[in-house]
């Protein structure tokens, strides 16, 4: 759920999880992306996936080498971001799509 309002002082609001699920990010604008990180404990990171402007597409694209060495971010929450979410959202979008 993304509420994106037009007032500078508010607050951006993401919910990584919709209804008990972890959303389909494939129609996910970049801001949806570095918004999910954002929400997810990863505000540092999320300026990665803004500078390569990674949209939801580009995400369920990403390989392990792709988020360990070409978003230019630590290792240690390089891997936390693949393997807790990365990887998560691709095995979530192939079992919606294969129903």
């Amino acid at each position: 759920m993304v509420n994106l309002t037009n007032k500078p002082d508010e607050d951006i609001f993401f919910s990584p999880v919709e209804n008990g699920q972890v959303p389909d990010p494939s129609n996910w604008a970049v801001a949806d992306v570095v918004n999910y990180f954002r929400a997810t404990g990863f505000e540092e990171q999320a300026t990665a996936f803004q500078d390569q402007e990674i949209d939801g597409k580009s995400l369920l694209l990403m390989t392990r080498n792709d988020v360990l060495t070409g978003l230019s971010i630590k290792l240690g929450p390089a891997l936390k971001i693949y393997e807790y979410h990365v990887k998560p959202l691709q095995t979530q979008h192939l079992k919606s799509n294969a129903s």
